[in-house]
């Protein structure tokens, strides 16, 4: 039959005389997926049409879309031409005691019918997982999820059934069959070997060549080269300047001057994205995130939850930058909470009814005003409560939070002679080569010395013994060192922060030892206190 027939070339055998049970019952299974975090748990759609008074019932702990999913079921088969038997139908969502979300169970459900009713066989359906929203008129509308449910199907050795518009994302789990259907009688035929559907191809997001160049930033070399040692390394950086300094302009090119995506990162962010629902046109991104909440963004906003547990900001942000503007803006619970994924990597969301854990291993940048005018240092604009309202206004960051920032960096407002001058010379592209070394070096290192399977990428993922093996300072910067972490009553993840800004001076420089000089560089981007 040729693609895009309106119908389906079978007949509908008699239930009566389908039966894998009994005279009078009849069943079927039909694999799909739940969702915890990005991983992925089977589940067993079992279909059972019985002898008794006409219903339709789902168990197993579904929720309210779920629940709804008997409406657009019965609406979708009545738009092909089939109608459900009068009998008692029972749909049970194995495991029962796990609760169900989401409207990617419509697809599962339907097929589980028609195995039933003998419209199609298990023999058809036994080697795929099925995830699919059914519109009214029997079409299958994207759902959320498919990337990580197709690599799990992977890892199961089956194939995929997956909405048409999500064939992209699916394509990238791997040599799996995939069978990606824009409705419900178009996949029947398939099935049925009565229609081709092309499998789907794997599709990449596109590249935006307007990315802010640091070209057109002018002064500020200092913030600069502060910018390219926390793209270096990734680490967090806090920007603290005037209105107008230009601490905004300097955080949106960070994105120009960090390396792509490898193939595993890429995997590893569009999983993320795709449970959330923000993969766009189901195409595997390409950069990394940037993501620049406003201030009054709430704490299930930057941490994740909500009903569905869905991931948060520092989720969303992964592998890539959260800029953070006017941080003393955000509310102290917001930032308080944020302490706990940048020193583990991961949002942990407990909560009554779901208890999930989604990657975070983001790279903060900050940038904030002196007080709340913000002319702290402009005697001629500065209000008459300073410096009791720069100290007020910087204690809305707690000490804590201040230690795990790596790389603090003053912004002066900038000189009307630096706004006359010609662009600078060097722009993102001189600045992204030198980081893109200075990652390779990292990331050879810790290939060799974590091993194939480390989750170590850059010098600011090291800790422990390792950090020490890597980042210890010949005897003159050792010295400095100790010298500083007591007059500056450095913590201890203070002192192992200052080392890993030096591992990173050392590797842009191309040097194998952590020198004095490094370590001094290090030292003056550390402020210890709120305030200070």
């Amino acid at each position: 039959m040729p693609e895009g027939s309106n119908t389906i070339a079978l007949s509908v055998k008699d239930p009566e005389s389908n039966s894998t049970i009994g005279r009078n019952f009849m069943a079927s299974r039909v694999r799909t997926v739940a969702f915890s975090g990005i991983d992925v748990l089977p589940i067993d759609v079992q279909v059972q049409m019985g002898a008794g008074l006409p219903s339709f019932t789902i168990v197993g702990l579904p929720d309210k879309a779920v629940g709804e999913s008997r409406e657009r079921v019965r609406a979708a088969l009545a738009a092909i031409g089939l109608a459900l038997p009068p009998k008692r139908i029972t749909v049970n969502l194995s495991p029962a005691d796990l609760a169900k979300e989401g409207s990617h169970f419509d697809l599962p459900i339907a097929l589980g019918l028609l195995s039933a009713m003998g419209v199609l066989s298990d023999d058809e359906l036994v080697g795929y997982t099925a995830l699919g929203e059914l519109a009214l008129d029997g079409a299958i509308t994207s759902v959320t999820g498919v990337l990580p449910a197709a690599i799990g199907a992977s890892a199961a050795g089956t194939g995929l059934i997956c909405p048409e518009a999500c064939g992209g994302e699916a394509a990238w789990a791997g040599e799996i069959p995939i069978i990606a259907a824009p409705n419900l009688l178009a996949l029947i035929n398939h099935l049925k070997g009565a229609q081709i559907l092309a499998a789907p191809e794997a599709k990449l997001e596109s590249v935006d060549e307007n990315v802010p160049d640091l070209r057109d930033i002018k002064g500020q070399e200092i913030a600069k080269r502060a910018l390219e040692v926390a793209a270096a390394g990734g680490h967090n950086l806090l920007m603290m300047g005037p209105p107008g300094a230009g601490k905004s302009m300097l955080a949106a090119r960070l994105p120009g001057i960090l390396p792509p995506l490898d193939p595993a990162e890429a995997l590893e962010i569009s999983m993320i994205h795709s449970v959330s629902g923000t993969l766009g046109g189901g195409r595997l991104l390409r950069t990394r995130p940037f993501r620049d909440p406003h201030h009054s963004a709430s704490l299930a906003a930057m941490i994740g939850g909500g009903r569905k547990a869905q991931p948060g900001e520092v989720s969303l942000a992964h592998l890539g930058v959260l800029f953070l503007d006017e941080l003393p803006e955000f509310s102290r619970q917001t930032l308080e909470a944020l302490r706990q994924p940048l020193e583990s990597g991961l949002a942990v969301l407990a909560r009554a009814n779901a208890h999930q854990t989604y990657p975070a291993r983001f790279q903060l940048v900050a940038a904030m005003n002196p007080c709340r005018c913000g002319y702290l240092d402009d005697a001629s604009q500065a209000c008459s409560r300073a410096p009791r309202c720069a100290q007020d206004y910087q204690a809305k960051i707690s000490g804590p939070m201040f230690d795990r920032i790596d790389i603090h960096v003053d912004v002066p407002a900038v000189k009307p002679a630096d706004l006359s001058l010609p662009p600078p010379a060097e722009g993102s592209a001189e600045v992204a080569a030198r980081v893109a070394t200075a990652r390779a070096l990292q990331r050879e290192r810790y290939a060799v010395l974590g091993g194939s399977e480390t989750k170590i990428r850059t010098n600011a993922d090291v800790d422990g013994e390792l950090l020490e093996k890597v980042a210890r300072p010949d005897d003159a910067g050792r010295a400095l060192l100790t010298a500083a972490t007591d007059r500056l009553r450095l913590s201890a993840r203070g002192y192992h922060r200052v080392m890993r800004v030096a591992r990173t001076l050392a590797d842009l420089s191309g040097e194998e030892t952590v020198s004095r000089l490094h370590i001094a560089e290090a030292l003056s981007w550390r402020r210890t206190q709120p305030g200070r």
